[in-house]
């Protein structure tokens, strides 16, 4: 098939639609990392076993040199893998656990740092500022602790709900440990702080 050809047969359908979803979703999640990133997490995670670089360009129908870049914005976001067995000539990559899992891990991984970098930032702001006078001064130290406020309950959050572990996080089996009243709470506390009325109230509303 050339690589303007639409595919036609269901099989080839399917794989092509989880291709390019998986492509846009880890495009927008993880900055430096493209589309052909998250088809290649795609074309790991349908494979049996770790797969080369010529292997993946000849799939994707992209040059190795851009398969390389991706892969190695994945191995920096703890996604895929590089292995070489004992007397092999060449390198072959992997995902680093179970998909989505790998992918849910490494983004909670990054939302972690995000946090603890912003946490300091604003402790260091408030540090320049020191006793500054005035409304100007008044009104950025105001607008500093709000910020650091904000990113110490984020910060709560992920070292009191959310595993605090490199690697893959198995969200699927973290919720069935969890009471049917448990997840129901949670979901009432969520829906309240994001202003989302609860299922039904609206219809009665109206």
């Amino acid at each position: 098939m050339t690589k303007d050809a639409k595919p036609t047969d269901p099989v080839a359908l399917a794989r092509r639609a989880l291709l390019e979803g998986v492509g846009a979703e880890i495009a927008e999640s993880f900055p430096g990392i493209t589309r052909l990133g998250g088809q290649i997490v795609a074309a790991l995670y349908l494979s049996d076993e770790p797969r080369s670089m010529d292997d993946l360009s000849g799939e994707l129908e992209r040059s190795k040199s851009n398969i390389f870049a991706n892969l190695r914005g994945l191995e920096a976001a703890g996604i895929v893998e590089r292995r070489r067995g004992s007397g092999a000539r060449y390198d072959t990559f992997t995902l680093r656990g179970k998909y989505p899992d790998v992918v849910v891990g490494a983004y909670l991984a990054r939302l972690r740092r995000v946090v603890a970098d912003k946490r300091q930032l604003s402790r260091r702001a408030l540090e320049l500022l020191g006793d500054a006078k005035g409304p100007t001064a008044d009104s950025l130290r105001s607008r500093l602790n709000t910020l650091m406020r904000k990113y110490d309950r984020f910060a709560l959050i992920f070292q009191e709900l959310l595993p605090a572990t490199e690697g893959p996080v198995d969200l699927e089996a973290l919720l069935d440990t969890l009471p049917t009243t448990v997840l129901k709470a949670i979901a009432a506390v969520a829906k309240h702080a994001l202003g989302v009325a609860p299922s039904g109230e609206g219809a009665k509303k109206r």
